[in-house]
């Protein structure tokens, strides 16, 4: 009995272990991220809708689970985070307007877009 307890809680211990990476690896709080987007880029783009805002940034409803961006790159947080850090297309960068955290908020948010 003793024996079937400790492979258990070795098997527990093991997959918690296992699955530490992907909860290091999840940046961002989008909680924090909306008041972040609200603030910089609400003005531009909206969040309920794929439809661009006048007259500027494209709707970024569904933004993560798109085939491609309008620049032909799959929509992952590298390219998200790089076209936040450079602008483009009217866009201007906030490379020194955002902290890292913040820029990592608004990804989050806009993973749940």
């Amino acid at each position: 009995m003793m024996t079937m307890r400790k492979t258990l809680l070795a098997a527990g211990c093991a997959a918690m272990l296992a699955s530490t990476p992907l909860l290091l690896a999840q940046k961002g709080d989008a909680a924090k991220g909306k008041g972040v987007f609200e603030d910089n880029c609400a003005v531009c783009h909206a969040v309920d809708s794929t439809e661009k805002k006048a007259p500027i940034g494209p709707g970024l409803k569904g933004l993560f689970k798109k085939d491609k961006l309008n620049n032909g790159k799959k929509p992952t947080d590298a390219t998200i985070r790089a076209l936040i850090n450079a602008g483009g297309n009217g866009m201007p960068s906030f490379s020194d307007t955002l902290s890292d955290a913040e820029r990592d908020n608004v990804v989050a948010y806009l993973k749940t877009l």
